[in-house]
């Protein structure tokens, strides 16, 4: 099928079949875990996916649903696919995406991608991510402290997951290709002891971290004075060892929960 891929949606269709089995060879073994596509496209990888395992599948286009409808009528007839047609995000409840443990596994269009990526990262039900993004997104949560990519999403998927690169893919796999170079990613979730719910002070520590790397050149303490007061967090520095002149890739992450459960005991 000669399909034109729409701008509105960022499709952008991948078609290499080596980076395509690397992303099905890289997906975590999990015998519990529904296996979840988003941008299911052309279904060139829902075809990968569906060898082994059934598939959940989210397209927003409606006209690739039509077509996805078609060309895995079997499949959808006899339950090894299930498809829904339109915004993932609309999907999403307060909850979870859906209601058993799954494995995401997407081609994200570029605008869409650091949403989706956090959204998942705070669902409890979603236990890792195989995620073909922008480079210079990737690059940002794969950076480690000290690097000038690391940022407060580097810290975000660090606290709540492992994250590693898997591949780096050339414009020429996609079809059209994109302006930029892309990278698949995995990130697998980490299992917090019950009674530790990380999650429940995770919409502050969003808030503090967007503080912290609002000027991510400018001093750390310099940002945080903009919301809390100097001379508390001149006190947190001092406690921490922290220079008052180092900047916010230069922290640690374990410093940065540090900062906030220190900042959130003084209210």
């Amino acid at each position: 099928m000669k399909y034109q891929a729409k701008k509105k949606f960022g499709q952008n269709f991948l078609h290499d079949q080596i980076i395509l089995e690397k992303i099905v060879k890289a997906i975590p073994n999990s015998s519990n875990s529904q296996i979840v596509e988003i941008g299911a496209g052309l279904g060139d990888l829902t075809q990968h996916l569906l060898k082994s395992q059934d598939v959940v599948g989210f397209e927003i286009d409606p006209d690739l649903c039509k077509y996805l409808e078609k060309k895995f009528s079997v499949e959808l007839k006899n339950g090894k696919l299930k498809l829904h047609c339109g915004d993932v995000l609309d999907f999403w409840n307060q909850n979870s995406l859906i209601k058993n443990k799954y494995q995401i596994i997407a081609n994200l269009p570029y605008y869409v991608a650091t949403k989706i990526i956090l959204k998942s990262l705070e669902d409890k039900n979603c236990n890792s991510l195989i995620v073909l993004i922008q480079k210079e997104v990737a690059d940002k949560f794969l950076a480690e402290a000290g690097n000038r990519n690391f940022s407060s999403l580097s810290v975000i998927a660090k606290t709540l997951s492992s994250v590693e690169k898997i591949i780096d893919v050339n414009p020429s796999s996609f079809e059209p290709p994109p302006k930029v170079q892309s990278t698949v990613i995995k990130l697998e979730k980490f299992e917090f002891n019950e009674s530790y719910n990380i999650l429940e002070n995770f919409i502050q520590f969003k808030k503090f971290l967007e503080t912290a790397f609002k000027q991510p050149r400018k001093k750390l303490l310099g940002n945080l004075s903009k919301d809390f007061p100097k001379n508390e967090l001149e006190n947190i520095f001092l406690n921490l060892g922290l220079d008052f002149s180092i900047r916010p890739h230069q922290v640690a992450i374990v410093d940065y929960h540090q900062i906030f459960e220190q900042l959130n005991s003084l209210k």
